[in-house]
């Protein structure tokens, strides 16, 4: 069992920077990949960044790629994501995910998670 508490969201100016953080409590922390989703009112959970065991490898959405920087601190059992230049299109909902059973390094797709966070609300404005 895993369970995770996203928090750091909030309301942002175009152009702004925010960082999530994600606690994980439960299985070793080190032992399974993580990766950050987020849902638009409307749209369908997309993924956004995910990081490896040790956190030496990254994958990234397109959309955030040289923007978002995802980190994790096995010490601290907590996973963070940096956004730096936010832009509108960037407003949901934000959920962190943890991936025990997965064989990829950097999963990218949400069936290979299989514990998720309640989700923390990022609003940019233009």
């Amino acid at each position: 069992q895993v369970q995770l508490v996203e928090s750091g969201g909030g309301l942002v100016q175009a152009g702004g920077s925010l960082r999530l953080s994600c606690a994980a409590t439960g299985r070793t922390f080190s032992s399974y990949a993580m990766g950050w989703f987020r849902q638009a009112p409307e749209k369908e959970r997309e993924f956004v960044a995910a990081v490896s065991r040790s956190g030496a490898i990254t994958g990234y959405a397109d959309s955030v790629k040289g923007r978002f920087t995802i980190s994790r601190s096995n010490a601290e059992h907590t996973m963070y994501l940096q956004m730096n230049n936010l832009e509108p299109e960037d407003t949901a909902v934000y959920y962190c995910a943890a991936a025990t059973r997965s064989v990829f390094i950097t999963p990218r797709t949400a069936r290979e998670y299989n514990y998720w966070g309640q989700g923390t609300q990022v609003t940019v404005s233009s």
